[in-house]
């Protein structure tokens, strides 16, 4: 299978490519920079970099060209959500055109909207009262509607909050951090609640076996992690490896507005701050059932993997 690996230069991107590579496969990463391409795959013979533009359709589609199947990782701003359909559809328009055959896109829990059932089956209405949460969900309809005409076979594969070795945009990096290196870790309250996190380098297994199912087109799918635990309760568990008592700062949404002021992107978070106060928890026994050798680490195991990384920057 020729596989894309669109906007591969995140956490989950790098996660994909990990298994690729155990599983001794090729693939293509596409972005708009090509430095940081080089800088995550330049070294591995079995990537190939390309840089596109989505809005010029004669470079999406060269990136595409070739292509079975694409997995989509195209990130935008957080202040500009409404970015998220129009690349879709840009990117939509070049793989329908260049006859690619499948499409996974890793989404979020955004377009459900505040949960009415703990923990959500894939049955959960999508009712996201969010802006971010709509466009994501406009996002979503677009893979799924052109799945449902038969021009391609879309898939969506459903995250919580992420965590890992060297995974900066992560609600847990500063706890990291902070027992690694000393400090402060800076966090957002409440922190008591219970919280789903996945571990990173368990995703890229989980993608790549979904693209390949036959029946796992034209729907949503979850990956859960490995249980749940409060964020106060990871600080925890985090401290007890690193031999020391973390010293802690979780500023609310009032503080998220005052620190917006100077950077913007802090306010936008004010907007998801229900996910803190309100989790979403997320049931994947479905994905289980499907692909039924679905491995999580251990919160225990991750959570030490990721502290020694942090030792080693």
């Amino acid at each position: 299978m020729e596989l894309v690996l669109l906007g591969a230069t995140g956490a989950v991107g790098g996660s994909i490519a990990a298994e690729l590579r155990r599983r001794g496969e090729s693939y293509r990463v596409v972005g708009r920079d090509r430095a940081s391409l080089d800088r995550a795959f330049g070294s591995d013979p079995l990537a190939e970099i390309a840089v596109w533009s989505p809005a010029d359709a004669s470079s999406a589609r060269a990136a595409l060209r070739g292509a079975d199947a694409v997995v989509y990782l195209v990130g935008v701003p957080y202040n500009h959500f409404e970015l998220h359909p129009v690349v879709m559809r840009q990117t939509l328009d070049a793989a329908i055109a260049e006859g690619v055959g499948k499409m996974l896109l890793v989404g979020t829990v955004y377009p459900y909207g505040r949960p009415q059932q703990t923990p959500a089956r894939e049955d959960h209405p999508r009712e996201p009262h969010t802006f971010k949460g709509k466009m994501r969900k406009q996002q979503e309809d677009l893979l799924l509607e052109a799945d449902a005409a038969g021009k391609i076979r879309g898939t969506v594969l459903r995250l919580p909050d992420f965590y890992g070795p060297r995974v900066k945009n992560s609600f847990l990096d500063s706890v990291f951090t902070a027992a690694a290196k000393g400090g402060t870790a800076n966090l957002i309250a409440p922190i008591d609640r219970p919280h789903q996190f996945v571990y990173v380098p368990d995703v890229g297994p989980v993608v790549l076996d979904l693209l390949r199912h036959p029946e796992a087109h034209g729907r949503w799918w979850h990956l859960a992690g490995d249980g749940t635990a409060s964020v106060q309760e990871i600080v925890a568990m985090v401290g007890q490896l690193a031999g020391k008592s973390l010293k802690t700062r979780a500023v609310g949404t009032g503080m998220l507005r005052v620190i917006g002021l100077f950077q913007p992107v802090m306010r936008e978070l004010v907007e998801m701050h229900y996910l803190l106060t309100d989790p979403f928890i997320m049931d994947d026994s479905a994905l289980r059932a499907l692909l039924r050798d679905v491995k999580t680490t251990p919160l225990q195991e991750g959570l030490r993997e990721s502290v020694e990384a942090a030792r080693r920057k």
